[in-house]
């Protein structure tokens, strides 16, 4: 019999996850640092499920065999090749025998594998439960303010300062706006949204106050999981604000790509019934010619700032410039310190 283990987050430092899943679930999902070793290709697994359920498990086990034989040679030194000196931490779905056979053929051929008890469905237990309810050690620093500020570039300066950072809308290859799909392709599934969020904040510099920015409960097609944007909303909420110039500058860096022109198109279409026909049609225009300071102050002045934030009824916590963002670092990290 193979050696087991339940799973501990310990196991993602000391051991090398190897998922031996088909690759369209490991594509789903799967644990952070995970290669896929599949045993069986995504054909393969439906004809063996079919068969189990018709013919039952004899049979579906005979024909994995006939399917699987030849590929232990080359899945062990595969497997050996990306181990480093770390024992092999094998799973699939469940803890059944698709992990169970890797495990001891990786044993039987002298590398030191375990098999992790209930599979990729106990770890995903363990992400579930992180976040219902979702328990912050430390507390939250939330940035809010309107499209366009640069709340995105200040957290990367805030960690390179070493501060503990979580970008909710880099994991969400997505940046939570109108245009925020342009030059990313958010294609994650909730499930890894979820696993990368968990993981991100595992992560984290210990003993520190984490600091993100404010989202909706959804970030393009992925939602941030359990009671995590309730915890988040009582967090310490910072305003941030800058001038319609800058934001506009801002803007201009971050999307006024040419290479971007059709996809702000398709965007600008999907917001039309809120801008209006006339207002709308404008910034057609604007896009159109490539004028970007009128294409992004409109949007600014005629869309952001009139459906972000329009009802906020919360008082901030504490207001921030964003004119100057190592100003801006540097006081935020100064009104974190000084938090009780």
């Amino acid at each position: 019999m193979p050696a087991t283990t339940h799973f501990d987050e310990a196991l993602l430092e000391s051991h090398l996850p190897v998922d031996v899943r088909t690759p369209l679930e490991f594509e789903e999902d799967h644990l952070p640092g995970a290669i896929n070793v599949p045993l069986l290709s995504n054909e393969e697994r439906v004809e063996i499920g079919t068969l189990y359920k018709q013919q039952g498990p004899h049979l579906a086990r005979q024909r994995g065999l006939e399917l699987t034989a030849h590929r232990f040679p080359e899945m062990v030194s595969t497997i050996a090749s990306q181990v480093k000196g770390r024992p092999a931490l094998v799973y699939c779905w469940r803890g059944g025998l698709r992990s169970k056979t890797v495990t001891s053929i990786l044993d039987l051929t002298g590398h030191p594998a375990v098999q992790l008890i209930g599979g990729y469905k106990a770890f995903r237990g363990v992400v579930s439960d992180y976040f219902t309810p979702f328990s912050p050690k430390v507390p939250l620093i939330v940035l809010h303010g309107m499209t366009g500020i640069g709340k995105t570039t200040l957290l990367a300066r805030l960690k390179e300062r070493g501060c503990s950072v979580l970008d909710l809308e880099g994991l969400a290859c997505h940046r939570g706006s109108a245009f925020g799909q342009l030059g990313l392709q958010q294609t994650l599934t909730q499930k890894r949204f979820e696993t990368l969020l968990w993981d991100e904040i595992r992560k984290a510099p210990q003993g520190m106050p984490l600091i993100l920015e404010g989202e909706s409960e959804r970030i393009g097609r992925v939602s941030l999981p359990g009671d995590f944007y309730q915890k988040m909303a009582a967090g310490v909420r910072v305003w941030c604000f800058a001038s319609i110039e800058t934001r506009v500058r801002r803007l201009i860096e971050e999307y006024g790509l040419p290479e971007y022109k059709e996809e702000m198109g398709a965007a600008l279409q999907r917001i039309r019934k809120k801008l209006g026909g006339k207002k709308c049609e404008e910034l057609e225009g604007h896009l159109e010619r490539w004028e970007m300071e009128p294409f992004m102050t409109g949007l600014i002045c005629d869309y952001y700032d009139k459906v972000y934030y329009k009802n906020r009824e919360w008082v901030a916590d504490f207001d921030l410039s964003m004119e100057d963002f190592d100003a801006a670092a540097d006081e935020l990290i100064a009104r974190v310190k000084a938090l009780p």
